[in-house]
């Protein structure tokens, strides 16, 4: 009997101090600090990546297309357990968003109804390779400077002193839009105000947009490197966990200096290939054009491990529309001659579905760094004469009548991997 005893008495230890390994180990699934991230927890992050375009942006202030309602996102977020939203929140011109409270301070209320369900999902900001003439009506918070280690003035932003003083991609979008040069201080000023201010509402993540265009002058990296380290001590300072996370779309395979990556990721279009024995589909494919798929460099991470390959996401682009829609062109970025949301949208719910799973698989078959970020919302465009609008991957409801009924279908493909 008191063997027994004994014997139901260990078991019940050995029972609760798995429970205990389980809960801890499950409390660290998604934990980091101020010494960085483990690979484990990226890895983590990325698994659960959507892409969620101005989630954290309401009207009047967004860029591209009406908002979403609001409630049915959180409600979404909470329902797929997604950890990483991205693109959450951004400027494509129209910078004088800026100079109203409301456009920050509607975007920090809503990281804290986020947060109320998860605390620990992860918005990103991005700052992307455009600016215009509006930031000539934005004063310079005395922070801003300090953040850089430079003398403190009163004045506003200077589009013309962060343009490339060669010429090189001024009015490169269109006239007014140019492509901001890295190796200007006021570029430098302008990207820190723009990541200490998402920062401060309470973003984690930082992407850079197409790093290499904005380093135009900078083939050393001299001055990333330098304004990567500044964003990186402010943020062990303001950051809700102290420490930011890092990516832009690495096109030679990473953002290196002497093997040390100055990105905690990185990122890239999905470039689908046309299928061309099956009308408007599309496959993927290592070595069709660009496409990142075995391509991203081993290196040291900003936290300080090393791997044969740095942790990456691809995500299903936008970028407009070409001159011939639904006529294929392998040699194009474009799919059936639309941006890859745009040909993802405009297929039938079925494939659509279908298409997540084979791309998630494909991906973790072909090359185990990659990471689809599920395709939430992004821009769509239909046409260059219609106004652009967003895609939702929401539930179909009376909340958002146009979901596209994804929400199920990303749930089955993270909870089988």
């Amino acid at each position: 009997m008191v063997r027994r005893g004994i014997k139901l008495l260990l078991v019940t230890i050995l029972f609760l101090m798995s429970c205990t390994v389980k809960a801890e180990t499950e409390n660290l699934a998604y934990h980091f600090d101020k010494a960085g991230i483990s690979e484990q927890v990226l890895t983590n992050y990325l698994k659960r990546a959507v892409t969620m375009s101005e989630f954290l942006t309401v009207n009047p202030f967004c860029n591209d297309g009406l908002q979403s309602d609001k409630s049915d996102d959180i409600r979404l977020i909470k329902n797929i357990d997604a950890k990483f939203i991205g693109r959450a929140i951004y400027r494509w011109g129209d910078e004088h968003a800026f100079n109203s409270p409301e456009f920050l301070g509607q975007a920090a209320r809503l990281i804290k109804d986020v947060h109320r369900n998860d605390s620990e999902v992860i918005f990103q900001a991005a700052i992307f390779e455009n600016v215009t003439h509006e930031v000539d009506q934005i004063n310079i918070p005395n922070w801003v400077f300090i953040a850089l280690n430079m003398p403190v003035e009163k004045r506003n932003f200077s589009y013309a002193s962060m343009l490339n003083l060669k010429g090189k991609y001024v009015d490169h979008w269109e006239k007014g839009h140019s492509v901001p040069d890295i190796t200007r201080y006021e570029t430098q000023l302008w990207f820190t105000f723009l990541a200490g201010s998402y920062i401060n509402i309470g973003c984690e993540a930082l992407h850079l947009g197409q790093i290499n265009l904005i380093g135009m002058e900078d083939a050393g990296l001299k001055f990333w490197v330098a304004w990567c380290g500044s964003i990186r001590k402010y943020a062990k300072k303001h950051a809700r966990r102290n420490w930011v996370l890092l990516d832009a779309h690495s096109t030679e395979g990473g953002t290196l200096i002497d093997d040390k990556s100055l990105l905690d990721f990185n990122s890239y279009p999905l470039r689908i290939k046309e299928d061309i024995n099956s009308p408007m589909q599309g496959v993927l494919e290592k070595g069709y054009l660009d496409s990142f798929y075995g391509r991203s460099k081993a290196c040291e991470t900003p936290t300080g491990w090393k791997c044969k390959a740095l942790p990456y996401l691809v995500e299903l682009d936008n970028f407009g529309v070409s001159a011939k829609p639904g006529i294929a062109n392998l040699s194009s970025h474009y799919i059936w001659g639309y941006d890859e949301i745009t040909w993802f949208y405009i297929q039938k719910e079925d494939y659509r579905k279908a298409w997540l799973k084979y791309a998630n698989n494909w991906i973790q078959e072909n090359d185990i760094a990659g990471h689809l970020q599920m395709p939430v919302t992004r821009i769509i465009t239909l046409d260059n004469h219609i106004p652009v609008f967003k895609n939702f991957g929401n539930n179909k409801s009376s909340k958002c009548p146009d979901g596209m009924n994804l929400e199920e279908t990303i749930k089955s493909i993270w909870y089988k991997q």
